[in-house]
């Protein structure tokens, strides 16, 4: 029994210290996106291409020729989920250059709502009281940033941040209908291929000058090739109720960087709605956690 505690004691400490470093080393990401002098498509090209050789170059140490089987045994689940990687990865840098990027992170911080959402329509998994409460209040809250979106004409960039959230929903209900502990990194790796090879479709020139040949391929290995690969193994050890906890932390200190460096103010109801989407969210989590 004393074993048993400390194992959980342990996964625990596990569980949070990876969750927790890798949202710190996503954070800068949406300030980093915002000063580089790229245009989209190259950037995307960038981030799919570099974190895709990083995590495959590691993931042959590692696993060597069960790279590839990996991707085969997941089978329609695993093309699934590369689907909707790729739309997210894509949408992710596509909303931050068409709007604030507080209303980005705002609408990407719904995923949790919009997956029992999608798990109920696909899986007939029936949310509880306080998940329909919590869909409801972060629905009215997303309406009234929609409303302020339409008056400042940066509508197109919250749709593309919302339709990144159903994306991310769409995966995580992806993850829980296929097998248990499937392994999804060389699945996700071969996501990131694909978004590379269709932003080459969608560029003229890949060179990078100045300072963004050292920036670019900084922010594609610590922004986007460590933090993935630590928030998936996260959900080994801690629930995922917990891991959503602090992907909050992502929506609150993303937008205070970008307002601490290049003074990029969020409107007062993105503000107001944004606030009430987190304190749902944040309390939903905790009341799930209780539970277990």
């Amino acid at each position: 029994m004393i074993l048993k505690e400390s194992m959980k004691s342990t996964d625990q400490k596990k569980g949070t210290l990876l969750a927790f470093t890798a949202i710190m080393f996503i954070t800068p990401d949406s300030l980093l996106i915002r000063l580089s002098n790229v245009e989209s498509w190259n950037l995307i090209f960038y981030r799919g291409f570099i974190p895709f050789l990083v995590v495959f170059i590691g993931l042959l140490i590692i696993k060597k020729s069960k790279f590839f089987y990996s991707i085969i045994e997941n089978g329609w689940h695993g093309l699934g989920y590369i689907c909707t990687f790729i739309v997210t990865n894509i949408l992710f840098v596509v909303s931050i250059e068409n709007t604030n990027v507080a209303n980005t992170l705002i609408m990407i911080s719904l995923a949790p709502m919009l997956s029992a959402l999608v798990s109920f329509i696909f899986l007939k998994e029936f949310p509880d009281k306080k998940t329909w409460v919590a869909i409801t209040i972060t629905t009215l809250a997303v309406i009234y940033i929609f409303v302020d979106s339409f008056e400042k004409g940066d509508v197109k960039g919250n749709v593309y941040g919302f339709i990144c959230a159903l994306g991310l929903a769409a995966g995580a209900v992806i993850i829980r209908a296929g097998k248990k502990n499937a392994n999804l990194i060389p699945s996700a790796m071969t996501a990131k291929l694909i978004i590379a090879l269709i932003a080459l479709f969608f560029v003229d020139d890949l060179n990078i000058e100045g300072n963004d040949f050292l920036f670019i391929p900084a922010m594609c290995i610590f922004c986007v090739a460590i933090p993935f690969v630590l928030i998936t193994l996260a959900p080994r050890y801690i629930t995922a109720a917990e891991v959503n906890l602090f992907f909050l932390l992502e929506t609150v200190l993303g937008p205070f960087w970008v307002w601490l460096v290049i003074k990029e103010q969020p409107s007062m109801e993105t503000i107001i709605g944004g606030v009430v989407i987190i304190l749902t969210i944040a309390t939903h989590s905790f009341l799930a956690l209780k539970k277990t």
